[in-house]
């Protein structure tokens, strides 16, 4: 009978040490979260720099850019004939708003005008290094109500922060 008892304690034992082994592991497992969280580093000091300076919302050759990538799509693609003639109440909505350590981003829209006499708002990101080959600034832009593919639904408002 004495060796019944005595596995049965050497049983016990076992399982409270692989219980609080399980606990200790827990605790420690949850705390490991915060370790492998990243730091946040703003994107100028990290090693691939960034400057954080884009251009203006109002940039011509940022308009230019739309323009033509408008005209290109909408004349090869859609066959729509539809040209923006010109921009209006351009403002910015917002700058860097994903966080410093995101690369540098600046969000604006504005009216553009058509060809077909209606007008449309433009939502638009200037990224910085975001341009052919990684060179220079890119746009990715979105017309309301144009948005065929659905790449920016709803509306666009997946182009604004």
């Amino acid at each position: 009978m004495r060796k019944f008892h005595d596995g049965a304690a050497v049983l016990a034992r076992k399982a409270v040490s692989l219980l609080a082994g399980g606990v200790m592991a827990a605790v420690f497992g949850c705390s490991s979260f915060a370790a492998l969280a990243r730091p946040l580093v703003p994107a100028e000091h990290r090693y691939d720099y960034y400057s954080g300076r884009l251009p203006s919302c109002g940039d011509p050759y940022v308009f230019e850019r739309i323009q033509s990538r408008f005209h290109d799509r909408e004349s090869e693609f859609w066959k729509s004939g539809l040209e923006i003639l010109g921009f209006d109440e351009v403002r910015e909505v917002g700058m860097r708003s994903n966080g410093l350590d995101y690369i540098p981003r600046r969000y604006c829209m504005a009216r553009a005008h058509m060809n077909n006499q209606s007008v449309r708002t433009v939502s638009y990101a200037i990224a910085e290094g975001m341009g052919i080959i990684g060179f220079g600034f890119g746009v990715d832009w979105c017309v309301a109500g144009l948005d065929r593919n659905y790449a920016d639904a709803p509306n666009c408002k997946m182009a604004r922060p």
